[in-house]
């Protein structure tokens, strides 16, 4: 143990280790910089830099790189080395402050949305201050944000960082109004990382998998879930390698990887950090996906990250944990032993119930892709419809308020379990929603809808700006009032009676709470099309940007064009893949098993003495689904020649992969899986979906 805590955050350029290294003065200043925005000088950065590079240099690194995190959802970096030539011809290891500050890279090379052209290629990385750099084979990674020449963000950390100031903005003008002299407001995330882990050599053998991330074809296995019997269950010891390895390259990179376990279905596993400030923490996810990738190769194994890489068992989230806090460490969520009596508290719940239903559908936007909707609604995932889940006591506690009632709270009720020999224990006021797509659980809510492959950057800076936005009109109204505590209880009052349509404690699964969200007058936006037609057709949701300075005008609407680009190549890849599966694979495996049984056929018959009407029946069945096959291979050829001709129309071109694109590949992906179910296994040349689920032990 304690080499773990020492190896702990060791390739970290951490708040110790600066305060350890960096002169006083210089280590206030940059302190400063972090926690109020002051402006960092010149001579400043030059004194960290060298600092910086020297504990870089005795840790192993020879580059340094900005790290940074294009609208790809992923990260970038571009490797300098600490090497420097003199005029003499001799080299020395320099890095200077403007190099730490500052970068240069190609911005006409990453999805801008149409804010660059080909030939506008200047793009800027600035140091995140905020975020502490680290050591990642062998370079000095610099946690950076990426603008245009213009300006405008090309990156996730941008607006994250602006929805960041937003809410502390608007939280302290509410805290003010409490009496609280607290300098800053922080939101916080713990995300909950689901993943696969497959043999990489049956990975290498499917294209599909390769190029898309997920399953194009496969007949279902026949065990999956249905036992239940992998979920928690013991860790095989091949899996048990991987993840020791990765919590110790997690925890070298500072990263709080806490909980490791099995989760629903077989082959899927899932890593839970502590949360932290939400900044940090989404750059600590970026690295925990990297991580996982390098780490599985090491044993043989591919980590799949897609949110559905088999279709019939669940999919894979990212459960993101957020919660708010003031820099005297209360969390302002925490509802305390008397949440009735805790107005504050009740004042930001509130605020929160009101942000999610004003902003259902950028909630939405922020999990949406062509992966997560085939999760959304699926095994273990919340639906398309965006609720609030509070449990019994808090819905009580508002209910209450609402009709102006006494709330009289719950007495402790300890757990009787019928063992003696069991130790007693406080039973929780109120059971837990797994269904629930935001749901509060104890001093922070969940918001389960999150893809597994994203970057959380997208959903936390939703999360920020719509409550900040709340918090806007609660200091608005309650800064005008005469009697702040009478303002505060009908604030609290009308906003629940206002909003309460949103909070649903019952099963999200049902298909009776999708008929009664619609009753409610909730949105119930299915698809990634769907969802991002609401970005720019509803005049609520880019004023909001616009209001606390997360995205401008022409960033939301780049955005808009980056993810309906993304959603039509996300599926054209698929279908070109599909069809080289179908044509080079499947089809020349079903032929030759064809021309197998017609000459077995053949032999039987000349015999004469044989029955041939099993051969007869399968020769008949394979041959049907063949010229099926084929006429369905047609078919998606020519949908993606018409898809072509719609390229420069983004919705349209959208629209018609979502459509007709997607149904023809449903439709041939069906025939496909038939065949494997009919075909010998010497033919079939991908391995099955229990070969992928079941191979590693």
């Amino acid at each position: 143990m304690q080499g773990t805590t020492a190896q702990f955050g060791s390739m970290v350029f951490s708040d110790s280790v600066m305060q350890e290294r960096l002169p006083s003065a210089v280590y206030t200043a940059l302190k400063n910089t972090m926690s109020r925005g002051e402006r960092l000088e010149a001579g400043i950065a030059d004194t960290v830099a060298d600092v910086m590079k020297d504990w870089a240099i005795e840790n192993g690194a020879t580059h340094y790189t900005h790290w940074f995190q294009p609208m790809t959802g992923t990260t970038a970096e571009k490797h300098d080395s600490f090497l420097y030539v003199q005029n003499d011809g001799n080299v020395i290891m320099k890095f200077s402050g403007k190099a730490l500050v500052q970068g240069e890279s190609d911005a006409s090379s990453f999805p801008s949305g149409g804010i660059r052209a080909t030939f506008e290629a200047r793009g800027y990385t600035i140091w995140d201050t905020t975020s502490f750099a680290f050591i990642k084979d062998g370079s000095l990674c610099i946690p950076t944000a990426f603008c245009a020449y213009t300006g405008e963000s090309l990156d996730m950390k941008t607006p994250l960082l602006r929805s960041m100031e937003a809410v502390n903005l608007q939280a302290l003008r509410i805290l003010r109004l409490f009496g609280s002299e607290v300098n800053r407001v922080v939101t916080q995330v713990g995300a909950e990382q689901e993943y696969f882990l497959i043999d990489a050599e049956m990975f290498k053998r499917r294209p599909d998998l390769v190029y898309s991330g997920r399953t194009l074809f496969g007949a279902p296995p026949p065990k999956g879930q249905e036992l239940d019997d992998h979920y928690f269950g013991s860790i095989k010891p091949r899996v048990s390698a991987f993840m020791k390895e990765l919590d110790g390259e997690l925890w070298k990179l500072g990263i709080y990887a806490h909980t490791k376990h099995n989760e629903v279905a077989p082959a899927q596993h899932e890593l839970a950090p502590i949360y932290t400030t939400t900044n940090i923490a989404t750059d600590q996810n970026q690295l925990t996906m990297e991580m996982m990738k390098i780490v599985a190769r090491r044993h043989g194994l591919v980590c799949l990250l897609h949110e559905k890489p088999f279709a019939g068992i669940n999919g894979s989230g990212k459960h993101n944990n957020w919660s708010i806090s003031a820099d005297n460490g209360v969390n302002l969520l925490k509802p305390g032993k008397t949440p009735h009596e805790n107005a504050q508290f009740l004042l930001f719940l509130v605020a929160v119930i009101k942000a999610v239903d004003d902003y259902q559908d950028l909630l939405r936007v922020s999990a949406a892709s062509a992966g997560n909707d085939h999760r959304l609604g699926g095994s273990e995932a919340p639906p398309a419809v965006v609720s609030v889940f509070l449990g019994d006591e808090l819905t009580e506690i508002l209910d209450a308020i609402e009709a102006g009632a006494n709330y009289k709270g719950k007495k402790p009720i300890n757990m009787e379990i019928g063992v003696t020999a069991l130790p007693h224990f406080p039973k929780d006021t109120t059971d837990r929603n797994r269904t629930s797509p935001f749901a509060f659980t104890g001093n922070k809510f969940e918001f389960r809808m999150v893809g597994a492959s994203f970057s959380i950057s997208g959903a936390n800076l939703v999360i920020n700006m719509i409550v900040a936005e709340s918090l806007r009109q609660f200091a608005d109204e309650l800064e005008r009032a005469s009697d702040f505590k009478g303002a505060l209880a009908e604030l609290i009052k009308k906003t629940y009676t206002q909003h309460k349509r949103i909070v649903f404690n019952g099963d999200n699964y049902s298909a009776e709470w999708v008929e009664e969200a619609r009753s409610r007058g909730l949105s119930n936006l299915t698809t990634t099309i769907h969802a991002l037609s609401k970005l720019l057709s509803d005049k609520k949701n880019v004023e909001v940007y616009e209001r606390h300075k997360v995205l401008t005008r022409s960033e939301v609407e780049s955005r808009y064009e980056i993810r309906m680009e993304g959603y039509a190549k996300t599926i054209h890849i698929e279908a070109l893949t599909m069809l080289e599966i179908a044509r080079g694979g499947i089809l020349p495996s079903c032929v030759d098993y064809q021309n197998d049984l017609a000459k077995l056929l053949q032999r039987k018959q000349t015999l004469g003495r044989f029955d041939t009407s099993a051969e007869e029946t399968l020769l008949r069945r394979i041959a049907r689904l063949c010229g099926a096959l084929v006429a369905k291979i047609d078919a998606l050829e020519a949908a993606l020649v018409n898809a072509d001709a719609l390229k420069h129309d983004v919705r349209g071109s959208a629209l018609f992969y979502r459509d007709t694109v997607f149904a023809v590949m449903s439709e041939l992906r069906g025939i496909a899986d038939e065949l494997e179910t009919l075909t010998a296994r010497k033919y079939w040349q991908l391995p099955s979906y229990g070969d992928l689920l079941y191979s590693v032990v």
